[in-house]
């Protein structure tokens, strides 16, 4: 059996049936996720970065039958409030099929390391597993991500 599309998405991870995570699809990746019955995207890249951006991703999603949720993540500068607003999109689309993105999804897994963690109580070695096995972060994720565990779990 052929793969679909979506598993040639830069760094693309299965985390299970329900939820994938991956840097930046194509219109026809995103084809493929609409295929495979996915219901929402998150995305957490910038759309103003013709390299990483889709024109018009929103609008591509929507067309494809799925909810679209932005939050746009500074890569040299993740927020308190763009975590919560993560945590928050999270939540609202518990039990659905859901592709989490980014540009290269360094941005997606440290992000859902942080909701495993904090949110679903997670050790941090297994939160965290998926994150490591793809980038180390560097000292200013390194900082947010011990800043967000100490605020949120200590």
């Amino acid at each position: 059996m052929t793969e679909p599309a979506y598993t040639e998405i830069k760094n693309f991870r299965a985390v299970d049936e329900m939820l994938i995570t991956a840097g930046q699809p194509s219109v026809a990746q995103l084809q493929s996720v609409a295929a495979a019955g996915f219901q929402t995207v998150i995305n957490l890249a910038l759309h103003d970065q013709p390299r990483y951006s889709l024109p018009d991703e929103p609008g591509t999603v929507a067309g494809l039958g799925m909810k679209y949720v932005h939050i746009p993540v500074q890569f040299e500068a993740p927020t308190e409030a763009d975590l919560l607003a993560f945590f928050a999109a999270m939540e609202a689309h518990r039990g659905e099929k859901l592709l989490v993105h980014c540009a290269a999804n360094m941005r997606a897994t440290a992000f859902l390391g942080l909701y495993w963690a904090i949110r679903l109580g997670w050790p941090e070695e297994r939160a965290f597993q998926l994150q490591r096995g793809l980038w180390q972060p560097d000292g200013v994720w390194t900082d947010f991500m011990a800043a967000m565990l100490a605020k949120h779990c200590g």
